[in-house]
């Protein structure tokens, strides 16, 4: 394959997990626009080669080419991969210039929901941009590891099979395993709301409540999102796989989840404000508690944990009283 016949993709979000995915598609030999909208980001990544705020460490691949200009980044592109944080996915979407050509796929590595009405990310990206092929990329996957070669396996959820396929094989490599799946229901809501859960397990951990706690929070906060996913249309086994329980475990149990450590802050004594400070980061369980909250208050879903947290991100419940 010529480098001119290669697949473009563009990566739309130049934090820790958009450069790590950029870096992953250009090892297995894709041509890849990295796009970010800050450009003192843009700037550094095309001086330093490296992304020393959010990534340090990593060496870019020569031919990665970061850009402040989405029309730059998507032109000639035939997959787009969304990996901004929830909060930014619709606005990102509504910025592409039109007419985005109908034969491009949107593909998006972001985890969470829309906050404002609380939909999955599946129909913001619907009404945005019409009738495509989409696809919900989720898993436990740190970006580090990733960036780092480490053994790592993720979802691709499309509603068209081909269209996972085709995802999957531009991520998939010998330490990179991309499984498809059907259920983009399924799969948004694993990666959504096990974030809430992961801020639970850090409260608990950073409480000094101990491992048998941490598996209860775990356990039953997987019934949690089986109850919520399935009751919004998704499949009970897809929470059996990568996006539930495997998501679940990675995100409770290892400090490199910026869910968990927003957690242990909190049960430090920190305020939300300034645990995202000393983060320096997004915390996307802080945003997807509201909206889990308000969604089972529309659907009568009964999440008991996740109402905890809750609780405590926007009812002034301290973390002991949880």
């Amino acid at each position: 394959m010529t480098a001119e016949s290669r697949p473009h993709i563009a990566v739309l979000g130049a934090g820790s997990w958009g450069t790590a995915l950029a870096v992953l598609l250009c090892r297995n030999g894709q041509r890849v626009r990295l796009w970010d909208h800050f450009p003192e980001l843009v700037a550094n990544l095309s001086r330093d080669r490296e992304n020393r705020r959010y990534l340090p460490g990593v060496a870019l691949p020569p031919e990665l080419n970061p850009t402040l200009s989405l029309r730059d980044a998507v032109d000639g592109a035939q997959e787009l991969l969304v990996v901004v944080p929830s909060h930014a996915f619709a606005s990102v979407l509504q910025a592409l210039p039109a007419p985005l050509p109908a034969e491009v796929g949107v593909a998006w590595a972001t985890k969470g929901f829309e906050p404002t009405s609380g939909r999955l990310l599946h129909q913001v990206a619907a009404e945005a941009l019409g009738q495509r092929n989409l696809a919900a990329i989720s898993g436990p996957s740190f970006a580090r590891e990733v960036a780092n070669g480490l053994p790592t396996a993720v979802t691709v959820a499309s509603p068209s099979p081909a269209h996972a396929r085709r995802v999957a094989d531009y991520l998939h490599s010998e330490r990179f395993r991309a499984y498809t799946s059907t259920d983009i229901v399924g799969v948004q809501v694993g990666g959504a709301a096990k974030n809430v859960l992961a801020i639970a397990t850090g409260i608990a951990d950073g409480l000094g409540f101990g491992a048998n706690t941490r598996a209860a929070l775990i356990t039953r906060g997987l019934a949690e999102i089986i109850r919520l996913g399935t009751t919004l249309g998704g499949q009970q086994e897809t929470f059996m796989g990568l996006a539930g329980l495997g998501d679940l475990v990675l995100t409770c149990t290892d400090d490199q989840s910026r869910n968990r450590r927003m957690g242990l802050a909190l049960a430090h004594g920190l305020s939300v404000d300034e645990a995202k400070r000393h983060i320096g980061q997004e915390v996307e369980g802080v945003i997807t508690a509201r909206s889990v909250h308000a969604i089972c208050e529309r659907v009568g879903v009964e999440m008991p944990i996740s109402d905890q947290v809750y609780g405590v991100l926007y009812e002034g419940i301290t973390p002991d009283q949880t």
